[in-house]
């Protein structure tokens, strides 16, 4: 059943994100979106200030964090150890972002995690969504998170579908998994973990694990090589 394969346990790994646990109590990871600004405050909150710093009100950076002068972060965000803000990246709030990542030059985040790894270089938007351990978004990937005629998101596949309730939603992003440059995730889009996505497809939909998506009309079987 496709549905089985929306489970936060399926995507990600639950040690790799503060809020991976909570994610894992949840019947379905997006269920977290709407409470997301309070859980990353309280998160904050509790952070040892031997390794954060709260740079602004309500904004922990780890000490080991390399933040760009001309980021500009709004709380509540929690940025990890050994992670890049680069330069003129804009973080609007309810951001959760892990240790190693790159948020990278003109990116913009809103209300989103990035597990631990995570990897947004170049010219990205993540809105309302979720990228697991060591995913990556190409230059110009981006997260499409509200419909055109502004209704509620379903994730569909080919024979189902899950009302989520939410009318901001943009993508789960298994862990490990590559998005080619320029692509676009539309509202509700789940791809599963170690999946290869081609440059400028438009993702729509729920895509398996370990498959490589030439196109939402041809996705086949990841060979080991590209494992």
């Amino acid at each position: 059943m496709k549905e089985t394969c929306l489970s936060a346990d399926v995507l990600f790994d639950a040690a790799h994100s503060r809020l991976g646990p909570a994610l894992s109590g949840l019947r379905y990871p997006w269920e977290i979106l709407p409470d997301l600004k309070a859980r990353i405050a309280a998160a904050g909150k509790a952070l040892p200030k031997t390794d954060y710093e709260e740079i602004a009100p309500n904004v922990w950076v780890a000490k080991s964090a390399k933040i760009a002068p001309s980021a500009s972060i709004t709380g509540p965000t929690i940025i990890g150890p050994e992670t890049e803000v680069r330069h003129c990246a804009y973080i609007r709030g309810s951001v959760l972002v892990g240790a190693g990542c790159v948020v990278g030059n003109s990116c913009e985040l809103k209300n989103c995690i990035l597990f631990d790894e995570a990897k947004v270089p170049h010219y990205n938007y993540v809105g309302d969504s979720i990228l697991g351990f060591g995913a990556h978004l190409g230059a110009g990937a981006v997260t499409s998170n509200v419909k055109s005629d502004k209704t509620n998101i379903a994730v569909r596949w080919a024979d189902g579908a899950v009302a989520t309730g939410l009318r901001k939603f943009g993508a789960l992003v298994g862990d490990g998994v590559e998005v080619g440059c320029n692509c676009v995730l539309c509202p509700g889009s789940v791809i599963g973990r170690g999946s290869i996505v081609y440059p400028l497809t438009r993702v729509r939909g729920v895509i398996d694990a370990g498959v490589v998506c030439k196109s939402m009309d041809e996705i086949v079987v990841r060979r080991e090589r590209e494992a």
